[in-house]
């Protein structure tokens, strides 16, 4: 084990930040291999709120002024989706690793140059969502192969946008760190059900399938008016859309992010065969069997306490999956050895939403170029 210890930085002390992201990297068995230094958010009195719970010793409400702190080797990025790709482009070009919360960009193009940015200069990127480090998705990959339900003819997956957000547990308070403001889920760039959560399900469905090869969709904004803390707020970004995806051979897919309503159990989707189906953690409607099943049905976070560090008391702290990724990275920096949550996977779900919606403007189909 190398004995390097990472110097970290939390860049958005919103929700994910606040819920699980500080309270993971402030655990005491994390010392050995990571330090908790920096916390920036713009917002009044929440940097130095962030810092002073969580045992950080810098509080920077601008973000220019962390970078030139210098006192960072590492950081991830937890703001608005929409504000990922400057943040990421600019803490590469001042020579830090980065963790990208979902999504790691809304456009090929900038993932791409954060891709390159990266390699330039021998930094390394991890993308959320690490779906594929989750035992019952490498499972249901395995079973397909192995021909559980005769040839595969379509599948499902997706996610609805709910009232989840503004219903989180640190959005209603008085304070700096329970007044946080979902809003922005509302807006375009970066808002909207599919860079959020739908994002989740593509990383499993590709991770499982491959990559895709082109989509078609439809798309629009059906609810126009939400509210939040008594106050109502216009939505531009898009909460209503269906996706097809032709992963090729005649092998397609839907996938939905939606204001409400589900087709399918949780993330990890729907496989219809010839033979059988795959419909979340079932197989032809019984438990299918992975490593830790019986522990994973037996904890309120589920399989989420299956994954690598997820160990102690992180086990008991939520977004377990997101400190999951932050780790990833750790790791790869300490030892070298690349992780499988990858910026070029995550650049080819951000091709498959941003050509959804291409798809959905024009009304033709539109060809993937991206891999992984």
């Amino acid at each position: 084990m190398h004995d390097t210890i990472v110097r970290f930085g939390v860049v958005g002390a919103g929700s994910v930040a606040v819920r699980g992201l500080l309270p993971h990297l402030s655990q005491p068995d994390m010392r050995d291999r990571v330090r908790l230094v920096a916390v920036c958010d713009p917002a009044p009195g929440r940097a130095a709120a962030a810092a002073a719970r969580f045992g950080c010793e810098h509080a920077f409400t601008d973000y220019d002024d962390m970078l030139a702190a210098g006192v960072v080797d590492a950081i991830t990025i937890a703001t608005p989706i929409g504000l990922h790709y400057e943040q990421g482009r600019k803490a590469l070009d001042a020579g830090l690793h980065v963790h990208f919360n979902k999504t790691m960009t809304t456009t090929v193009a900038e993932a791409s140059d954060l891709i390159e940015r990266a390699a330039v200069r021998g930094l390394k990127i991890v993308a959320s969502p690490g779906e594929m480090l989750r035992p019952h998705n490498q499972r249901i990959k395995q079973l397909i192969a192995e021909g559980a339900i005769g040839t595969l003819c379509w599948a499902a997956c997706g996610a609805a946008f709910g009232r989840y957000h503004e219903e989180e547990s640190v959005r209603h308070g008085a304070d700096p760190l329970t007044n946080i403001d979902p809003t922005w889920y509302y807006h375009k760039p970066g808002g909207g059900p599919l860079y959020d959560m739908t994002v989740y399900s593509l990383h499993a469905l590709t991770g499982i399938l491959g990559p895709a090869r082109r989509v078609t969709a439809l798309s629009g904004v059906r609810v126009r008016i939400r509210e939040f803390r008594g106050a109502l707020h216009p939505v531009d970004a898009d909460d209503n859309t269906l996706i097809l995806i032709d992963f090729g051979d005649n092998l397609f897919a839907l996938a939905y992010g939606t204001p409400a309503g589900t087709l399918t159990e949780g993330f990890s989707g729907s496989y219809f065969g010839t033979t059988g189906s795959i419909i979340g953690r079932k197989l032809n409607g019984q438990p299918f069997d992975y490593p830790g099943r019986a522990d994973a049905e037996a904890h309120p976070h589920g399989d989420q306490i299956l994954l690598p560090h997820v160990v102690g008391a992180h086990c008991e702290i939520e977004e377990q999956h997101v400190w999951e990724d932050i780790m990833q990275l750790i790791d790869w920096i300490r030892d070298g050895i690349p992780s499988i949550v990858t910026a070029e996977h995550a650049r080819h779900v951000i091709e498959i939403i941003e050509a959804a919606y291409r798809a959905a403007e024009t009304g033709q189909t539109q060809e993937l170029h991206t891999t992984f």
